[in-house]
Order: C-alpha cells, then sequence, then structure tokens
C-alpha cells in the first residue's frame, strides 16, 4: 500500500490534571526524521513519543508538538524566593550606584530573574500521565496515517497511469526498431546505386553495413529489462510496507535504460519517442519522491 510522506494529524486526551494535545506533521525527507516539542514537565517522555512515531510513521521529516493544559483549579499562586529576591536586589543597586545611574531598582526586574518565583502546585505527575500523553499521540498517529494513506492511493493511482503510457511509447518503439534497419538498407540500397551508376552493387557487402547497423542499434536487453522494470514496479505499488526507496531506484534505473536506447537507436521517430518517455518518467520520479 503507497503511503504520501506528507500529513497532518491531531489528537487529545483528559485526564485529572489537565489534558494533552497532540499534533503531527509531516514533509518529504530521505530518511525518517522525528522532532519532538514539548513542556519540560514532560521532557523526560521525549523518547517514549519518538518511539511511538517511528514505530509507525518511517519516512519523512516529522515535527510532533506536544501541548499541556492543567485543569481548573490546579492553578495556584506562586511562592516567592525572598532571600534570592533581596541578594538580587542588594546586587542591582550596588551595580547602580557604580554605574551612576538614578532610580530605584524596578520590581518587575527582580521578579523576572531565575528562581524568585516558584510554583508552590503540585508537581505534574510526568510518568503517571504517560498514558494520557500516549493515547492522544496514538489519536494523532491514526489522523496522519489515515491523511497519508489517501494520498498514496492518489499516488499510487497517478503513476500507475503514468507507467502504463510510458509502457505503450516503449511498445511503440519495439515495433518501429526492425522497420529501421529495413528503411535504413533501401536508403543506403539507394544512394549505393545512385554514387555507382552502373557499377554492379555487391548484395554481400550490403548485407554486411545493415547487419552492422542493425548490431550498433539493438536495443533488446534495453527493452527487456525495461518490462522487468514496469512488472517490479506495479509489484511494487501493491506491497503493504514502505515502498518509496525501491520506486525511486527503480525510475533510476528504468531511465538508464531509456537514455541507452535514445543514444543507440539512429532514428528520428524513435529519438521522438524517447524524448516523450524520459519527459513522462521525470513527472513520475517527481511523484516517487513523496512516497513513504
Amino acid at each position: 500500500m503507497v503511503k504520501s510522506m506528507t500529513g497532518y494529524g491531531k489528537g487529545d486526551a483528559v485526564s485529572e490534571q489537565g489534558s494533552f494535545l497532540v499534533e503531527i506533521r509531516s514533509v518529504n525527507h530521505r530518511y525518517g526524521e522525528v522532532s519532538v516539542r514539548m513542556p519540560r514537565a514532560f521532557i523526560s517522555q521525549e523518547n517514549e513519543i519518538k518511539r511511538l512515531v517511528s514505530a509507525q510513521l518511517k519516512r519523512g521529516k516529522i515535527d510532533v508538538t506536544v501541548q499541556w493544559e492543567e485543569a481548573s483549579g490546579v492553578d495556584s499562586i506562586p511562592q516567592v524566593n525572598r532571600e534570592l529576591a533581596q541578594g538580587y536586589c542588594e546586587t542591582f543597586r550596588q551595580l547602580s550606584g557604580e554605574l551612576g545611574l538614578p532610580g530605584e531598582v524596578p520590581l518587575a526586574l527582580i521578579l523576572a530573574q531565575k528562581g524568585v518565583l516558584r510554583d508552590s502546585g503540585t508537581p505534574v505527575d510526568e510518568a503517571g500521565l504517560l498514558p494520557q500523553l500516549t493515547g492522544a499521540g496514538r489519536s494523532a498517529l491514526t489522523a496522519i496515517d489515515s491523511m497519508r494513506t489517501r494520498e498514496g492511493e492518489a499516488l499510487a493511482s497517478d503513476l500507475l497511469a503514468r507507467r502504463r503510457q510510458v509502457a505503450e511509447w516503449v511498445d511503440q518503439i519495439r515495433e518501429r526498431t526492425p522497420l529501421m534497419v529495413a528503411e535504413y538498407q533501401q536508403k543506403l540500397a539507394a544512394r549505393l546505386e545512385q554514387l555507382l551508376g552502373d557499377v554492379e552493387l555487391d548484395p554481400a557487402r550490403l548485407a554486411q553495413e545493415v547487419a552492422l547497423l542493425a548490431d550498433r542499434c539493438d536495443i533488446t536487453e534495453e527493452l527487456v529489462r525495461l518490462d522487468s522494470h514496469f512488472a517490479q514496479f506495479d509489484e511494487a505499488l501493491r506491497m503493504k510496507e514502505p515502498v518509496g526507496r525501491k520506486l525511486d531506484f527503480l525510475m533510476q534505473e528504468m531511465n538508464r535504460e531509456v537514455n541507452t536506447i535514445g543514444s543507440k537507436a539512429n532514428d528520428a521517430a524513435i529519438a521522438s519517442l524517447v524524448i516523450q518517455v524520459k519527459a513522462e518518467m521525470e513527472k513520475m520520479r517527481e511523484q516517487v519522491q513523496n512516497v513513504e
């Protein structure tokens, strides 16, 4: 099952102490990279959230945001560390005098210093709230996975349609190849007759030249490999595990075969078809970059 690497999902969970809101966003990335932003009170659970997300989302740049809101009534008036505040005040007054600055030290400046105000409420039980946190995370994962699956279905449909179009053009190249050799033989014979005039044309020599061209322009191996790559591509689109890297590899291999065909075939019609194939395969390659 093809999945996109782009998606968004959110989930929440409520407990007596408060509520969690987890949001997950993902965009294209070569590997799986998970970053988590969460309140400092729950920072010890960051790795647990990363493991939870990484187990389900295999590729993409994934940003997880955790918000925590305490229940009403839990908030309390912060306590003042008066000794620390007094120390800051004396230090600021002394520094103000040394610098010759007028006025008193603002209270807001003292209260803004680290450690002067401290929470007097009950500490958050981050371990006890882990089930609620992971529950919100799973809800967000379900939502983003559903979105990535829907987009993946659209990607798979588009890729399959484009692959079939490429295969049609490749079949036209396959049909054109024998005609190219026959036309070359006719043109060569006509040219030699024009140049030699009444001199008898050596059929063996003509056949040898045609055989050399046919050997140089032989694209049988490339066509066989392309057919194999097409079959593997279709099979990958039906797989349940992430297939983005496999599809990307197959696109590189298909592009290599088409380039070889373009360089071998000395024919305007085949060259035109090769250009069409390469343009369509470039669109496929861009789409494959979105696949997990």
